[in-house]
């Protein structure tokens, strides 16, 4: 299996822009009722970070059905390393009191073309 390095480097090679950002995948450990009692800790630690610049993009993420937003939620951190976007998800209070679980993967993003248009006096951000 290639290296990560090698990974990196192939994508420039093709063009891509090949930079890394950080993915968790936050699941329910506890009952949901549970969850309500730690979400202004966490809500305020988000804000935090996106402050700071080390979260990217953040929320929860439909069941399978695509109807109820519910269960897992997916948060994307700026980093410079895997060890301190443990960091970051450890110490998010969800993740800190065992209310939540989580899994953290690197992803080397290559391609794509999104595109933000905001209005701020309407507090409007558009993803298109």
């Amino acid at each position: 299996m290639p290296a990560w390095d090698d990974y990196k480097k192939v994508a420039r090679e093709r063009g891509a822009l090949a930079f890394e950002l950080f993915v968790v995948e936050s699941t329910p450990a506890v009952d949901p009722s549970e969850l309500q009692s730690v979400l202004p800790d966490h809500l305020a630690y988000q804000k935090q970070l996106e402050a700071e610049g080390k979260l990217f993009l953040a929320g929860p993420l439909s069941d399978a059905s695509g109807e109820q937003m519910q269960g897992s939620g997916l948060i994307i951190y700026r980093a410079v390393s895997m060890s301190q976007a443990q960091g970051f998800a450890e110490n998010d209070p969800m993740h800190a009191k065992g209310a939540r679980t989580f899994t953290l993967r690197k992803w080397l993003v290559n391609e794509g073309s999104p595109n933000f248009s905001t209005s701020l006096s309407q507090q409007k951000v558009t993803l298109s």
